[in-house]
């Protein structure tokens, strides 16, 4: 540890020429009002609503008003649009969908349609970052459709966290773009959420996170434990992407835990601790729960960088269930097992990474390391120019143990394309960077090389 010290100690006193330029604020400070802007009370509605329509299961009622699937999405449709109506139109509300048949949970043609809420940047518009809830629900049998599905927590409980995300962020501008998604046909196969990725590659879009919300209001786990303070945050290690090529060079440069999907769960970490109270994030070293999936892994296949947020104690009992009493044992997942102040917790952990990705600069292109047999490493990217680069103030460089599970140390350098780490020798450590606004917005850190890439 001395060493280190020491060396990090040289690398502040070498560095001192390269940064004249004031560095901007450290803290974004409308951030800790959008952090406690979320309403307990207005997810809890939300979440009665969504389970007031009986089931949302993909293959039910898609005709009638107040039951089924298809009178879910049209609500959230609808309060999509009043709430774009209360901030002077800002977002665009629209259907993204495809018919799906053959499947072994959707044996029969079925349109799959997820509701999408876009609201524009001002600078960098087709630069993306995207929260999303579940619209559909299931019970014990994945091909019941008809009988009763409140599913309260999973997931009419992200469903409202991201209606209730759109209110609060839709009052305010950002550089790049937010979408606020509703996804179906999760329980069946994941296909909403590969209908919206596929559409983004189509159109172009440039997302660069998504936030999946799946389970973010029970407390009380089936282990016994009662947390309100703890979020997990799941995210894949290397990018399901990856070429032979890239693999090959990943094994002696390292990136195995840095991929932008990792880099970002760290990121919200970071931002939980500088802009929340009472919340503790838990990453977790995986795509998803073991052996379960979740609606960010359709856009991680195609290289999307996407983390799963959700409750760290799940209950079982509470998920895929009839609706039943057995020997005084309670299943089905109803509005008991929903806790309203803990799922406004996590919609406002949501909402700061979401605004603080946002009105961030665009992220740190290209980025690549060199000094292999040499006292000092060096990182190296390309700066933007134009219209989407005139809230960039300048980059923030970052380094830590390659044992370290979050970034440790760092040093704004100003508007530069290159750094050198002076007598930081690149075998002992890990290095990225992040794009840094001029109101002190900041990108998640970028590794070095295709491993890390956004």
């Amino acid at each position: 540890m001395k060493k280190f010290l020491f060396a990090t100690a040289c690398l502040m006193i070498g560095a001192t020429a390269h940064a004249q330029e004031t560095a901007p604020p450290g803290e974004v400070m409308k951030l800790y009002d959008i952090a406690t802007a979320a309403s307990a009370e207005r997810i809890l509605a939300d979440t009665q609503t969504l389970v007031d329509f009986g089931t949302r299961h993909t293959l039910s009622e898609t005709e009638s008003d107040t039951r089924g699937i298809g009178a879910a999405r049209r609500w959230i449709y609808d309060e999509f649009k009043k709430i774009s109506a209360d901030c002077g139109g800002c977002l665009e509300v629209i259907y993204v969908s495809d018919e799906v048949f053959g499947a072994d949970r959707i044996p029969n043609k079925t349109d799959i349609v997820n509701v999408l809420a876009i609201q524009r940047g001002t600078l960098n518009p087709n630069r993306y970052v995207l929260m999303s809830g579940d619209i559909d629900s299931r019970v014990t049998d994945p091909l019941n459709g008809t009988d009763d599905s409140p599913g309260a927590n999973d997931n009419a409980s992200g469903m409202a966290g991201t209606i209730e995300a759109a209110r609060i962020l839709s009052q305010y501008e950002f550089a790049g773009s937010i979408i606020y998604a509703g996804l179906s046909g999760e329980e069946q196969g994941l296909f909403g959420g590969r209908i919206v990725a596929d559409h983004a590659l189509e159109e172009g879009w440039e997302i660069k996170a998504v936030l999946n919300n799946d389970m973010i209001s029970n407390i009380a786990g089936i282990d016994g434990v009662i947390d309100n303070s703890t979020a997990r945050v799941f995210s894949e290690g290397t990018r399901a992407t990856e070429t032979e090529g890239e693999a090959r060079l990943r094994r002696f440069t390292g990136g195995e835990v840095d991929s932008p999907s990792r880099n970002l769960a760290r990121y919200i970490d970071r931002m939980a601790d500088q802009y929340l109270t009472n919340l503790d994030v838990m990453m977790v070293y995986r795509l998803d729960r073991y052996r379960r999936g979740g609606h960010h892994r359709p856009f991680n296949d195609v290289g999307i960088p996407g983390v799963r947020i959700m409750e760290t104690h799940e209950h079982y009992d509470r998920q895929h269930q009839d609706l039943r009493s057995v020997n005084g044992r309670v299943f089905g997942d109803t509005m008991d097992g929903v806790d309203g102040d803990y799922a406004a917790k996590l919609t406002a952990l949501n909402m700061v990474a979401l605004a603080g990705m946002a009105d961030a600069p665009p992220f740190p292109a290209n980025v690549e390391a060199e000094g292999a047999v040499s006292p000092s490493a060096k990182l190296k990217w390309e700066r933007p120019t134009g219209k989407a680069a005139r809230n960039l103030a300048g980059y923030r460089v970052y380094w830590r143990l390659t044992t370290e599970p979050q970034w440790t140390h760092s040093r704004y350098v100003g508007n530069v394309s290159e750094y050198t780490f002076e007598n930081l020798v690149i075998d002992n450590y890990y290095f990225g960077v992040a794009a840094v606004a001029k109101d002190g917005s900041e990108t998640p850190v970028v590794f070095p090389g295709p491993a890390g890439r956004f």
